[in-house]
């Protein structure tokens, strides 16, 4: 993702990164390094993980940047003309709302930019769950191409869509569903309600060890994600014409600012 934004030609006076702990402390200080001069905020919750975010972010007391430019824990005055959001949409069990969030941070002519899983991801999983009668281990990821829909309906436009898919092997079925935990939580409906006992958990162990092997490393295991990538712009607001009209304060800034078609 912080790769692509070489390719975006306005450079951003301001940039909210969500959800900061799972978009990655590293990724942050990237985009520290791409856009020295711009005004940083953070938006993370809980407040306990927010104080994990700003003891992580925070500079050592001999640098410069702790006086200087440095990244605030903070609702941002205006909207920001970047929100990058990495790893954050699938996790939303109310996706498009959240998205219409982000267009409602994002100034007029900035630019969202976010990674989510896709629905090919776990598919080795999901096969051995259905194999052994059990509900699936995590929720149905979206298709690419149904977060452009939902970007336009949110009022952004020209989304640009991608995907490529990461395969990651372990060495044990501990480790990888170690992993599974940190990446999030199972949002299907239709989950297992109570708490699964010992005896399910042994099972599960030895299902991962049998049916997750790693054709191409003996003795390991493997699992496929999808990762999708997209960003897109925020146009000025058409403003309907009718025969009264009321239009917002900051609409008509906006609209007076946006560059006039010849």
């Amino acid at each position: 993702m912080e790769q692509r934004l070489q390719w975006m030609v306005k450079k951003p006076d301001s940039w909210l990164h969500w959800q900061v702990l799972r978009g990655g402390i590293e990724a942050h200080s990237l985009l520290r390094r791409r856009y020295p001069k711009a005004a940083s905020f953070v938006q993370q919750d809980p407040p306990q993980a927010s104080a994990l975010a700003r003891a992580a972010l925070s500079p050592p007391l001999w640098s410069p940047l702790r006086w200087k430019n440095a990244t605030r824990f903070e609702a941002p005055a205006q909207p920001v003309d970047l929100l990058w959001a990495n790893m954050a949409l699938h996790m939303s069990s109310d996706p498009q709302a959240l998205i219409q969030r982000w267009h409602l941070l994002v100034q007029t002519d900035g630019f969202l930019m976010f990674s989510c899983l896709g629905p090919d991801t776990l598919r080795e999983l999901r096969d051995l769950y259905a194999s052994q009668g059990w509900p699936d281990p995590a929720h149905e990821f979206t298709d690419m191409h149904d977060w452009g829909d939902m970007l336009v309906q949110a009022g952004f436009a020209e989304p640009v869509m991608d995907m490529e898919r990461i395969t990651l092997s372990f060495s044990s079925s501990a480790t990888l569903l170690a992993e599974l935990r940190g990446l999030g939580r199972n949002l299907h409906p239709r989950r297992f309600a109570g708490l699964r006992g010992r005896a399910w958990h042994d099972a599960l162990h030895q299902a991962i060890a049998a049916g997750l092997p790693d054709p191409d490393q003996p003795g390991r295991l493997r699992l496929t994600f999808e990762i999708i990538y997209g960003h897109a712009f925020k146009p000025a607001p058409r403003m309907a014409v009718q025969e009264q009209t009321l239009i917002p304060l900051e609409q008509m800034r906006a609209s007076l600012r946006a560059p006039k078609l010849p």
